[in-house]
């Protein structure tokens, strides 16, 4: 695999290696021992898989100490635009942000460390996502700031007519009116 580094230390883009034929492709969508070598420790716990149509908009979310996720996350069929936002009080790049395509044929994977906000878009008619998590599903330490916060200049490529959120994401803090837990 391929490791790309962005703009915000420690959010990183995975480019596998693809074996294709006239058969089809394969390839290694994880390995614990090179993910190690490439990238660090990190040992994940629970798979999470999420089918979503045209406009839904799910984030940006994070898990409260003492409950932070690491996620590894990929895009199995479709296209979304997947973002992570910096939320590390004391950080450069607070409230910055990185947007990453993520489509069933590209097969890249995004890794966002603890720290982060994290949100996609679903920009094909229908998407699978799936997502690795360094730390169980703890409802009581679920949180999120707006993905609707201007503040953050995400070009979400969604129309705001066609967005489709939750009534979860709609009530989720702006930047400016968040206290984060995380600190840089």
């Amino acid at each position: 695999m391929e490791i790309i580094k962005t703009e915000i230390e420690g959010l990183l883009i995975i480019e596998p290696r693809i074996f294709q034929d006239a058969r089809g492709y394969f390839f290694e969508s994880f390995s614990q021992r090179e993910f190690e070598e490439k990238v660090g420790a990190v040992h994940f716990v629970q798979d999470n898989e999420s089918m979503s149509t045209y406009g839904v908009m799910r984030g940006l979310h994070f898990q409260r100490p003492p409950y932070t996720q690491s996620k590894l996350v990929r895009c199995v069929s479709g296209k979304v635009l997947d973002v992570a936002v910096d939320i590390r009080k004391g950080s450069p790049t607070y409230g910055q942000h990185v947007a990453v395509e993520l489509t069933g044929e590209n097969h890249r994977q995004f890794f966002i460390p603890k720290g982060f906000a994290h949100g996609f878009a679903v920009l094909s008619e229908r998407a699978v996502f799936q997502y690795k998590c360094d730390e169980f599903y703890h409802p009581e330490a679920d949180a999120g700031i707006s993905i609707l916060d201007e503040s953050l200049q995400i070009d979400w490529r969604i129309p705001a007519e066609a967005a489709i959120l939750s009534d979860k994401d709609t009530r989720h803090a702006l930047l400016k009116d968040f206290d984060s837990p995380f600190s840089f």
